[in-house]
Parts: structure tokens; C-alpha cells; sequence
């Protein structure tokens, strides 16, 4: 494998290649996901800035080496719900010196030729693509002696599967999976900034990311305005065709998700919610949805919802929020709004360790990432370059074996970092 400056120009040469080829990406993305023009023209331009942000971290990557022999690669598995974002996973994982074999996300073929298209030229065989099924795929990586670690963005029951075979072949296994993001709202601060954020992580990519807040708790006393301030904002999003550069949100794109999601509310209706907006499902578009009286109890409280669709209750007290908050068997990425004092404290009752470590078992109610009065924008910047990312529960884990013992690790954590050693 070349060196890290000369992996670090093929990267600059990549980033300008998809700034050539900007509009070309936005249009495949807009077909092949279904998410809007607006969305798909962020993405392409968060993750340019992304990939330019990697030159910043040539100084802790030169000091390590790869974990791929010269012949070996790391196999990579990506979601369906992206585009642009996904080359930042790829290239973190090549700037430490690894070959690469990339699978996209089946329904993602398009975006996957395309992308191969760009990147061929550029990475020779240092960067393969693999259009082979997800399963015949992990399998493949898993007994093959030439792939020693593989990266997995997927459910966590999917990622489950594999855990007797991954420490049968003794190999290292990174997941990055769900969340159930609570976003906690107390009295004291700027109201109208955290309705905002609500509806701008809500809606992006009509609910379809793992880091969209899910559980929306809101204490008693703001309970009311905050709700019908949000509302307004949710009946005023512009839907239909994603290709229209002025359609703010667009359908899901899972079948899957729509069952689930009609699943959730007719479960929480049979168990005391109310509807206050939305619940109509005209094919896969779902209309902006809020259901409040919301209880744990409720499917829409336990399991993802991956949708535009917001589950809230109410609460009396900070101690109230933070145990809502830790009965939740993920644990991705969590939002405290207001009095500044009093939302760090229970961020800071909510926050794992900033780095990812063994645990003897799933370890559950702390987060991988906190934000307090911050908007994801900023809480996320530089995610997968110099930020880790990652949770704990079934939102992410790592599995690997050392000196023989099968070791469960679990935090935030960089994709660079764990497919290379220390020097």
C-alpha cells in the first residue's frame, strides 16, 4: 500500500472528482433513495467538507499501521440511506493504509456503479466493489483468511446473527447500528431554538437516520407551547416529489419501515395515544406525525421508528427525564435543550465514556455522543473523520479476539482507528 501522503492526494483527487460530478450524484441519489434535491445537495456538500477535513488527521494516522496484510482488505457493508455521506466510511477506513472491498446496499446498485465509477480510476484495486448479496457477502468475509476485519452498518438483529461465526474464525467485527434518540426538552432555556432542531433532525431524510430523535420528552411546564409551536412547523413542511428542488420531505423508502411504522401507531392508539397530527400513509409517503401521551409501553417507544414520526411525553422532573431516558435498549446519540446549568448535569448523567471500551456485557442507558443546546449539525460535524461516533446497547458494538479471549467493546469510535494498530 502507497503511503499516507500519497493515499492523501488520491482522497484530494476523489473530492474533486464529486465536486465535478455534483449535480450527477444529486440527481442518482434523488432516484435511488428517494430522498429530496435539498437533502441530497447537503449530503454531497457535508461530506465534501468531510473529506477535505480528513488532511487534519495525517499526523495520528501516520503513527499506525493497517490491520489488512498486503493482500488482505477489510470488508465494508453500507446502509441504504445515504450517498455522498457513504465515501467518508470508505476512505477512513483506506487512509490508514487498508485495501477496502465495498458492499452498497442492494436497492442502492445505482449509486454503488456510479461511485465505482468515480473512484476506479483514482484506487485501482485498493478500493473494490462488490454487487453480490449482503448475506453471500458477510459470509464470504467472515471465512475468508483474507479479510480480517469487516465494518457492518445494519440492524442489530441482522448484525446479531453472525456473532458464533465471527468468533469461530476469529475475526474482528465493528457495527454501526440503531438508535432510539431521546430529545429531552426542560424549562429554563431557548424554546424556540430546541423546537427547531426537533423538526430540522426530525424531518431530514423524512426521519430515515439512525441520530433522528425518536422519544421526545418534554416537561410539564413547557409541555403545551413547545407542542403547538412544533405542530405549526410540522404542518407547514412542503412534501411531495423529491426531485423538486423546493419539496422539504419526501417518502420512506423501506417497506419495512412503512409496516413498522403503521404497526407503531396503531399499537399506541390501542394503548391511550392520541394522533395531534398526521397519520395519514399515502403509499410511502408518511405525512409529518406526532403522537403525544405517548408510554413505554408502546412499540413507537421501544423500537426504531425510521420515519418521520415523533412519540412524546411528559415529565415532571430532570430525575423523570434521565430513568425515560435510560430505559431504552440503545444508546446512539442523545439531546438535552435548556437552563444550561441544569441540561448539562443530566447530559452529563447520560454520556459514556469518549472512547470505545470492553464491557462484559451490553451495557445500556448511557449514550455514545450528548448534545446540550447544540443542533446535530454541530454535534455531528466531523462524524466518521475525527469525531467517533457509536453507542452502546444494541446500537453498536464491536467483537473481536485477543489472546484468545472474544472481547465485547462498546462507545463512540472511529472506523480508521479500529482497522489499524499502534505503531
Amino acid at each position: 500500500m502507497t503511503g499516507i501522503d500519497e493515499r492523501l492526494e488520491r482522497v484530494h483527487r476523489l473530492r474533486a472528482k464529486i465536486k465535478e460530478k455534483r449535480d450527477e450524484l444529486i440527481s442518482v441519489a434523488v432516484r435511488e433513495t428517494g430522498f429530496t434535491h435539498q437533502e441530497c445537495s447537503i449530503e454531497v456538500d457535508v461530506n465534501l467538507k468531510n473529506l477535505q477535513g480528513f488532511d487534519e488527521m495525517i499526523s495520528p494516522f501516520a503513527t499506525r499501521q493497517p490491520l489488512c496484510g498486503p493482500e488482505q482488505e477489510v470488508a465494508l457493508v453500507l446502509p441504504y440511506n445515504g450517498s455522498a455521506w457513504l465515501n467518508t466510511a470508505i476512505v477512513s477506513i483506506y487512509l490508514v493504509g487498508n485495501r477496502v472491498r465495498v458492499k452498497f446496499a442492494s436497492r442502492g446498485s445505482e449509486i454503488a456503479s456510479f461511485t465505482e465509477s468515480l473512484y476506479q480510476p483514482i484506487f485501482g484495486d485498493a478500493i473494490r466493489f462488490d454487487y453480490a448479496d449482503g448475506k453471500t457477502f458477510i459470509e464470504h468475509a467472515i471465512a475468508d483468511p483474507q479479510t480480517p476485519a469487516i465494518c457492518l452498518f445494519g440492524t442489530d438483529a441482522y448484525a446479531g446473527r453472525y456473532r458464533d461465526s465471527i468468533k469461530a474464525y476469529g475475526k474482528k467485527f465493528v457495527f454501526e447500528g440503531p438508535g432510539k434518540d431521546p430529545f429531552i426538552v426542560l424549562p429554563g432555556g431557548d424554546l424556540e431554538a430546541a423546537v427547531y432542531e426537533l423538526a430540522e433532525s426530525k424531518y431530514i431524510y423524512a426521519g430515515q437516520t439512525c441520530t433522528a430523535p425518536e422519544r421526545v420528552y418534554l416537561h410539564a411546564s413547557i409541555h403545551e407551547e413547545f407542542l403547538q409551536i412544533f405542530l405549526e412547523l410540522s404542518r407547514s413542511l412542503k412534501l411531495g416529489d423529491p426531485g423538486d428542488p423546493f419539496t422539504e420531505m419526501g417518502p420512506v423508502a423501506s417497506p419495512r419501515a412503512i409496516a413498522n411504522i403503521k404497526a407503531q401507531l396503531e399499537d399506541a392508539v390501542a394503548r391511550g395515544g392520541k394522533i395531534a397530527l398526521g397519520g395519514k400513509i399515502e403509499g410511502n409517503l408518511v405525512h409529518p406525525t406526532v403522537v403525544v401521551d405517548a408510554t413505554h409501553e408502546m412499540l413507537g417507544m421501544r423500537e426504531e421508528t425510521f420515519g418521520p414520526v415523533s412519540f412524546v411525553q411528559s415529565f415532571a422532573t430532570s430525575e423523570e427525564a434521565l430513568q425515560l431516558a435510560r430505559d431504552n435498549r440503545y444508546g446512539l446519540r442523545a439531546a438535552v435543550y435548556g437552563d444550561e446549568q441544569e441540561a448539562r448535569k443530566v447530559g452529563e448523567k447520560l454520556v459514556g465514556e469518549s472512547y470505545c471500551h470492553p464491557v462484559k456485557a451490553m451495557k445500556f442507558g448511557v449514550f455514545g455522543t450528548i448534545a446540550v443546546n447544540q443542533p446535530r449539525s454541530e454535534s455531528w460535524q466531523g462524524a466518521f473523520v475525527g469525531k467517533p461516533v457509536g453507542g452502546y446497547g444494541y446500537s453498536g458494538w464491536i467483537w473481536e479476539t485477543i489472546d484468545g479471549e472474544f472481547i465485547l467493546k462498546q462507545g463512540a469510535k472511529l472506523l480508521s482507528l479500529e482497522t489499524s494498530l499502534a505503531d
